[in-house]
């Protein structure tokens, strides 16, 4: 009997060693939108957060002695699954930070959350500037660019005096986000907006709207371009091609995107835009790291979220390296300023509203036959003094 109680009590102490490393682990929700239209975006950044943990752990996989476990979420994009998912990342996986989401409008249902729980979010890849705008709080933290970083960027690289711009967008927050910040970055380059289309987000019969938009152009004096601002499907930059916007004199403009979408722009050599990341263009020893490993490992170069994903990666170990804890606030106070390295080299959370400032990247469409997509030929990288992002919250 005694032996017996001996040896309940040594299960019993060894069941709380666990325990208590099991308690001591640093728990990362990841949510995403797996499934829907953004999926590709999701399974993109999913890779390039894990890879991103790889590399700023160097492989161990812990910080500080602490193993790190990724807990992910499937947010299917809409934003009652991802206020859901979570809420239970804090309340029932004991969450330390979150990082997520893919939709913006998904994305904007889960920073009250955040704030109720008083827990750290990292907002990657949504780009809405509501997020670090009028819907932030103090929690929430962005690696992905914003809507104006995204619309600045482009607007320097087609606006120019006597330029007549008309821009498409999706119909929801990353839309009209985005057209509102460009529209308010190309009245500074002496370019003119001419009209405004929308667009539900599944639409896939462009005719009517382009037809607006061509109207609005046609008889203006100059440069004309169609701005298109799109995420997901659709493919709006090749059928508004198939409808000769060419007979007008109207050209096609866009920002950068994912390889499978560049390569529709084959069929545009010297169009102009601007992107976040595309793997040939930044020089520096993380996405030498990440390009490297990921043909190695998957064949193909890294994407434009995969690019982010490891950003948001390299933030959380940063930040927990620096702070030593877990501790909300602690994290908070190490956070505000903070400069990681990412695949697009340097970025600054900034303290005001915890916006990641970042190089953005202007560019011309180069076809090379050799290549399956249009290859954005580096024109001129936007660096963070170079633009002015404009501080959108009530802070």
């Amino acid at each position: 009997m005694a032996f017996r109680i001996r040896l309940l009590a040594a299960a019993s102490a060894f069941l709380a060693l666990i325990g208590a490393a099991r308690a001591d682990d640093i728990k990362i929700a990841l949510i995403r939108g797996l499934t829907g239209p953004l999926q590709a975006y999701a399974k993109q950044t999913e890779t390039g957060f894990m890879m991103g943990l790889e590399y700023a752990t160097k492989g161990t996989m812990e910080v500080d002695g602490r193993k790190i476990v990724v807990i992910t979420k499937d947010d299917q994009s809409k934003p009652d699954l991802a206020k859901t998912a979570l809420t239970e990342a804090y309340e029932d996986d004991g969450a330390d930070i979150a990082v997520g989401t893919t939709s913006s409008a998904a994305a904007l249902a889960m920073l009250p959350v955040a704030e109720e729980h008083k827990k750290i979010l990292i907002v990657e890849p949504a780009v809405a500037d509501e997020i670090t705008g009028s819907k932030w709080n103090r929690y929430i933290f962005r690696t992905a660019r914003n809507s104006s970083q995204d619309a600045i960027s482009n607007a320097v690289a087609i606006g120019k005096p006597g330029v007549n711009v008309a821009t498409l967008a999706q119909d929801y927050a990353f839309g009209r986000d985005g057209v509102k910040a460009f529209k308010e970055a190309l009245a500074k380059t002496g370019a003119k907006l001419v009209a405004e289309e929308y667009a539900p987000p599944n639409t896939t019969d462009f005719t009517a709207p382009a037809q607006r938009l061509f109207d609005a152009l046609k008889d203006k004096p100059g440069k004309k371009i169609i701005w298109i601002i799109w995420a997901g499907g659709g493919d709006p930059l090749d059928k508004l091609a198939d409808l000769d916007p060419g007979r007008y004199g109207i050209e096609l403009s866009t920002g950068g995107n994912i390889l499978p979408a560049l390569v529709a722009y084959k069929r545009f050599p010297g169009l102009e835009g601007a992107a976040y990341y595309y793997y040939g263009i930044p020089k520096n020893p993380v996405n030498d790291w990440l390009v490297a490993e990921h043909e190695k490992r998957f064949h193909s170069p890294p994407d434009f979220f995969t690019a982010g994903g490891f950003a948001a990666a390299m933030a959380v170990v940063t930040a927990l390296e620096k702070a030593k804890s877990t501790d909300t606030e602690k994290l908070i106070a190490t956070m505000e300023g903070m400069e990681f390295d990412t695949p697009k080299g340097k970025m600054i959370f900034r303290e005001e509203d915890h916006q990641a400032l970042q190089s953005m990247y202007a560019f011309k469409i180069k076809v090379d036959p050799n290549v399956k997509w249009g290859i954005p030929e580096l024109t001129r990288e936007l660096k963070i003094e170079d633009m002015d992002i404009p501080i959108r919250n009530k802070r």
